[in-house]
């Protein structure tokens, strides 16, 4: 990971130098939103005699929020980005070999092969970003955006939230699974900004971004198996920001 890092760096900066100082304008940007992360499966990391074991979560809508300071060149920028991404897990699907488990005692069997699950997973991350931006008239542009970096994922209190008992419902108040990962990440996206004062544009943009794997161990993260598993987290924002340039 730290080779590759390097090597995204020198890249970046071997194309910062590569134009005149002097043509560059500086600038800050401030980005809030909503986020939808996508469903995050959990794979068994070792052949179990019984079956690949593997847990699918759900989880539900969430907070985006960026900073960055960059160099515009005119038609393309360079930044530094920090970003925090926040959403909450709703329930959660067992498969044994692509097969749904039944998820009793966790949760009345009219429910279907779900069980709830409470908790939340942040993403906090350390990007290195780059854009072209294609000139509408008016100082208005539309422009496409990626960038790599590195994420820490961090889990806070994930657990079922009870047990299904003949026709008693007992709420768990364990506490459940806390833990953090550090792995590499990327994004993509699009969007367009235009003046609302000088030197101050409103920026609106759609995001994807995504994870490499990383190892989770089980420990209670997973509550049939107690699994080690291996996972990533991917999820699109719509933000919007300000860029103000100095």
């Amino acid at each position: 990971m730290k080779k590759t890092l390097s090597l995204l760096s020198v890249l970046m900066a071997a194309g910062v130098a590569a134009t005149p100082v002097q043509a560059a304008t500086q600038y800050v940007s401030g980005f809030g939103g909503v986020s939808w992360m996508q469903n995050m499966n959990l794979d068994e990391l070792y052949q179990a005699t019984s079956g690949n074991i593997s847990t699918d979560y759900d989880l539900g809508t969430g907070f985006t929020a960026t900073a960055a300071i960059g160099c515009d060149y005119g038609s393309y920028r360079f930044e530094a980005e920090a970003g925090y991404q926040t959403n909450d897990f709703k329930s959660a699907v067992d498969f044994i070999d692509d097969v749904a488990i039944d998820p009793s005692p966790y949760v009345n069997p009219r429910v279907g092969s779900s069980y709830p699950v409470r908790g939340d997973v942040s993403v906090a991350s350390l990007m290195g970003n780059g854009y072209y931006d294609f000139d509408l008239g008016s100082k208005v542009e539309l422009y496409a955006t990626a960038g790599v970096g590195v994420a820490q994922i961090s889990y806070h209190d994930v657990n079922i939230t009870g047990s299904w008992s003949s026709v008693t419902w007992t709420p768990n108040n364990d506490p459940g699974y806390n833990g953090h990962e550090t792995t590499l990440a990327w994004q993509v996206g699009a969007g367009i900004a235009a003046p609302i004062a000088d030197n101050v544009k409103l920026d609106l943009r759609y995001r994807y971004f995504a994870t490499t794997d990383f190892t989770l161990t089980g420990d209670g993260f997973d509550f049939v198996t107690m699994q080690t598993g291996n996972t990533n987290i991917s999820s699109h924002s719509v933000l919007l920001g300000l860029r103000v340039d100095f």
